[in-house]
């Protein structure tokens, strides 16, 4: 890649302020990344996808990309340079001359903080997967919904751009072939689901490249950026689609629990669960649009095109249910088992608590007064997490629900949520002493039981138990993949 000689002295200038050797490049753009500042430069390129010939065409690109990016990140993107030439022929920024092209300026980031250089030391903590979790719900929470007369076929256009890129970029013919087929018949199948998605206000002006390279940590916590600004039909989505390109970059990058992790929060944060109906065909199409990028690339694509094709092979969903009352580990070992379920990235962890906080308008770690936890409310809670239930199982994702179901009641609402599914019951248990000591040294979670609480639900009678009882005393997750027809923990699988 190089900068096209007629912006040889531009990019001179850009090195010049900020000290960056050499700029980093990519097919449409050349960063000069510098200690205390970063300049872009939009190369003078006409691409199949792009024309930015035009200096009044990279300025609207480079004006666009602030609108896009800026309110997200606030302090990481500065503003618009122009570089001017003045009388006597020499170029400066922001001169008294006439504008010959327009820049971008953006803070330095550490080349650390990118999430993609995070996830590769390991370093994707619980904690900031949740905070990347909140910071794509705020995102989509912002974007302006869009109204298209026909979302599927819409759709049917990237499948066969993605066909056509594919074979332009020399992955196995034959195999591209049978990954768009079984696409489309995915998408014929969704496609009135895709539909009411659209009409229900899901279809948005999104990020458009949401993985992880695209997301850093900004003033301590991860931001997204560098939303795609030049294409408006292709940044036009889905927000479910638009969140499965993160939702892949993970799995394939930190694995699945991490991508786990970041499905259930942000589901737990917008309510979405009806993003379930089009996950797998989202994130087979975003791993097609990173087996062709890589193989144009002439690098190796082979593990992004079996991820395309597994991720469209039909798994049959189940739902489990984890009770027991506060301290047990209900959430703990919900979170443990929910990547083992089920098709990518795993089941759906549905979570009372999380519901409650949703439903009062807070995020799940603000605590709620008493009066959050009357019976009615209570029963509005579970309602709404039966109804999550049925909703992700019929769009064929497993579901794993995690609520104390003290009540009888409560626990055949979640076994009739199962429809024809396999259910499963797991009841945990563990001595009073085991419990107070628990719930004393719980904090920072979306559970606001104290030890009140939790001897309050002691005394209750939950009725007769029809699920598995496990002790929690210790460790439950290899008794519960037993009870769950899973693997050991040490066999292969």
């Amino acid at each position: 890649m190089t900068i096209p000689p007629a912006q040889a002295a531009v990019a001179a200038l850009c090195a010049e302020a900020t000290g960056a050797a050499r700029p980093v490049e990519t097919h449409i753009s050349a960063v000069f990344v510098g200690p205390g500042r970063v300049l872009k430069l939009r190369k003078a390129v006409r691409l199949p996808f792009l024309d930015q010939t035009d200096p009044a065409r990279r300025a609207a690109l480079a004006e666009r990309e602030i609108a896009l990016n800026a309110p997200h990140a606030p302090g990481l993107y500065r503003g618009l340079r122009r570089v001017t030439r003045g009388a006597d022929g020499a170029l400066s920024l922001d001169g008294a001359g006439e504008a010959v092209e327009t820049l971008v300026e953006m803070a330095p980031i550490p080349p650390g903080d990118f999430l993609d250089s995070v996830a590769a030391r390991g370093g994707l903590s619980p904690a900031l997967l949740d905070s990347l979790a909140d910071a794509v719900a705020a995102l989509h929470a912002a974007a302006p919904r869009v109204a298209l007369p026909d979302a599927p076929a819409a759709f049917r256009r990237v499948l066969d751009g993605n066909l056509a890129s594919a074979l332009a970029a020399g992955l196995p013919a034959e195999a591209a072939r049978a990954w768009h087929a079984a696409a489309c018949a995915r998408l014929e199948a969704i496609a009135p689901a895709l539909s009411a998605r659209a009409a229900a206000g899901f279809l948005r002006r999104c990020h458009g490249d949401l993985h992880l390279g695209n997301l850093a940590l900004w003033q301590g916590r991860p931001v997204p950026f560098d939303a795609l600004e030049f294409d408006e039909a292709l940044a036009t989505t889905d927000t479910g689609y638009d969140l499965a390109f993160l939702l892949m970059d993970l799995e394939l990058r930190a694995g699945r629990a991490a991508a786990n992790r970041v499905f259930a929060r942000y589901v737990a944060r917008t309510g979405d669960a009806g993003l379930c109906a089009g996950l797998a065909l989202w994130l087979s199409t975003r791993a097609m649009v990173r087996a062709h990028a890589l193989a144009a690339a002439g690098r190796d694509a082979a593990r992004y095109l079996a991820f395309a094709q597994d991720a469209l092979r039909p798994v049959p969903p189940r739902l489990v249910a984890v009770g027991g009352v506060t301290g047990t580990g209900k959430t703990r070992l919900a979170r443990a088992l929910a990547p083992l379920l089920g098709a990518a990235p795993g089941a759906l962890h549905l979570r009372s608590d999380e519901i409650r906080k949703r439903q009062h308008g807070v995020p799940p770690e603000t605590r709620l007064p008493p009066s959050a936890y009357t019976r009615e409310a209570s029963a509005r809670v579970h309602d709404e997490l039966f109804m999550m239930a049925r909703i992700a199982l019929a769009g064929g994702q497993s579901v794993i629900a995690d609520a104390m179901f003290l009540d009888p009641a409560m626990r055949a609402g979640i076994e009739a949520a199962a429809g024809a599914a396999r259910f499963d019951g797991l009841w945990l248990s563990a001595p009073a002493e085991v419990l107070e000591a628990r719930v004393s040294a719980r904090s920072g979670d979306a559970s606001d039981a104290d030890v009140t609480v939790l001897r309050q639900a002691l005394r209750a009678d939950p009725g007769a138990l029809s699920w598995q009882v496990l002790d929690a005393t210790s460790d439950p997750l290899p008794a519960a993949r037993a009870a769950l027809g899973l693997l050991p923990l040490d066999e292969p699988g």
